[in-house]
């Protein structure tokens, strides 16, 4: 497909949350928008995909807040699609944390979570306390934040150390270290920092604000979009579309058009330019730079700010089937957090020295059992998904070779790292024994193919404390009329990505899109 129109007000590279959401403004703004997808989904990781009858989410398993109309996210939500994204409320445990020794449950809303932890941990509530306390002080202190973020010049120079100042004091502690300060009760730590695997670092290795946002994210309980995660994307583009907005998916952008310091538009891999008064990339930082090859200056600035930071970890997710309904199974829709001890980074060292070792962390979601529509669509079958960490360098041998192309041996060594999570799978589901029909492993490979990040990371840039401290994350760049938007420009994660939409359109649009939603 190609653009029916050769100049656009606004084009919007990617059609991730950050890229629907941008275009959806824009498009309500009465701006002539162009959204670009390069795969031939649009949603980015909001897609799903189906085989044999059945239908799997590649990246959305269970949003905090939505379920709240008042709340920040959930506006936004209704404002983009019009009111059309509807959500299904999950049970109220909607986290389980499982040790070799025990399970642990999250269960919502907030004072439930807390009496539930104390119960578990009586010794330490007055801690416990105090660990609510500092969420909601992090949080809180990340509104100033990622204000500054829309600050440019004179006012930047004069108002982000003040804006700042208290974020990055929790920012610059790593989860651990902040933990430590309020108990030194092990235990406690491992069991509240059970949802590492959502940012994707463990306690000692991720900034203490990530921890914060996630955790505090969740503490009312999650939904799951009903019609599953493809629905974002559904309902959001026809208000793209009624408002004047151009969307194209199966046509990637090969470079940023710049002339003279300024973005003039885009170059299509097909080599046709197509010309716009402002670009916005929210294809992530690196893979923006990679565009930018002409402007050496500006690719220089980039180059030298991009060593200070590093790509998140890869994983590998195996989708799994059954031939009968979740009731029948007896699959609820509760995730599962499965840890071979209480250490969580020691687990992660282990298995980075080798990956035959246990798999630091094992991440089990039952989408057919969050979505009240599955049944309808889809009688009779049931679906989880299973994600595992996975190291690019594992795959390396592979990399050059094209999706569904790489060979008998890949698919070999796929099928070796398949059974290893099936027998963890019926390790702590033994309900589920020798009751799958249909499974399917995607690899960092998968996520470099079709998602575009070139270590097949899964979380943008990695969430460490020194990530946090890098100013040039934020939607202006030194390209006029270019901006940045996504999971890198604010945090990880669905509401992360729609949060930088919505500031990525504040800045081009110098309008608080914020205070008005």
């Amino acid at each position: 497909m190609k653009p029916k129109n050769d100049h656009y007000d606004v084009i919007i590279i990617g059609s991730g949350m950050s890229g629907l959401t941008c275009s959806s403004l824009l498009a309500l703004e009465g701006k002539k928008v162009l959204m670009l997808e390069k795969h031939f989904k649009f949603g980015g990781y909001t897609h799903t995909f189906k085989r044999n009858g059945f239908e799997w989410d590649v990246g959305i398993h269970y949003i905090g807040s939505v379920h709240k109309k008042n709340t920040f996210s959930r506006r936004v939500f209704d404002k983009i699609s019009n009111n059309k994204l509807k959500w299904n409320k999950m049970s109220l445990n909607y986290d389980r944390i499982i040790f070799p020794d025990k399970c642990y449950d999250f269960i919502a809303p907030k004072k439930k979570f807390i009496e539930k932890i104390k119960e578990y941990f009586p010794k330490n509530a007055s801690e416990i306390d105090h660990y609510i306390d500092m969420l909601r002080e992090v949080n809180k202190s990340s509104l100033n934040f990622f204000a500054a973020k829309a600050l440019s010049g004179i006012s930047e120079f004069m108002l982000r150390p003040f804006l700042t100042r208290k974020f990055l004091k929790y920012a610059d502690m790593t989860t651990y270290q902040a933990l430590s300060s309020i108990t030194s009760n092990e235990k406690l730590i491992s069991v509240l920092t059970g949802q590492w695997g959502d940012y994707g670092m463990p306690p000692k290795e991720s900034s203490f604000v990530i921890h914060c946002m996630i955790a505090n994210h969740y503490l009312d309980g999650a939904s799951y979009p009903i019609g599953g995660s493809r629905n974002i994307a559904e309902t959001i583009i026809p208000v793209i579309k009624n408002n004047g907005g151009e969307v194209v998916k199966n046509c990637g952008v090969d470079k940023i058009w710049i002339k003279n310091g300024k973005s003039k538009g885009v170059i299509l891999e097909s080599g046709e330019k197509i010309s716009s008064d402002t670009v916005i990339s929210t294809t992530g930082v690196h893979n923006t730079i990679k565009k930018l090859d002409e402007n050496k200056k500006v690719l220089n600035y980039y180059e030298k700010k991009v060593d200070s930071v590093e790509p998140s970890s890869g994983h590998a997710c195996l989708y799994i089937g059954f031939d009968d309904s979740s009731k029948n199974l007896g699959i609820k829709d509760t995730n599962l957090w499965v840890y071979p001890s209480y250490n969580h980074d020691q687990n992660v060292i282990d298995f980075n020295k080798d990956q035959n070792n246990d798999f630091p962390v094992l991440y089990m979601s039952f989408a057919s059992s969050k979505d009240p529509e599955w049944n309808k669509n889809y009688p009779s079958k049931s679906t989880m998904e299973v994600i595992v960490p996975s190291r690019f360098e594992n795959y390396k041998q592979w990399a050059n070779k094209s999706w569904r192309k790489r060979g008998q041996e890949y698919e070999h060594y796929k099928e070796e790292l398949s059974q290893r999570i099936i027998k963890q799978v019926y390790k702590h589901c033994p309900h589920l024994k020798n009751k799958i029909s249909f499974y399917e492993l995607s690899t960092p490979l998968s996520t470099k193919s079709l998602a575009n990040y070139r270590f097949g990371e899964l979380y943008g840039i990695n969430h460490t404390p020194q990530r946090f401290k890098q100013k040039w994350l934020k939607p202006k760049t030194p390209i006029k009329n270019l901006f940045l938007s996504g999971q890198d420009i604010v945090t990880v994660g669905l509401v992360g990505a729609l949060s930088s939409g919505v500031l990525t359109t504040s800045v081009l649009l110098k309008k608080n899109m914020f205070k008005r939603i």
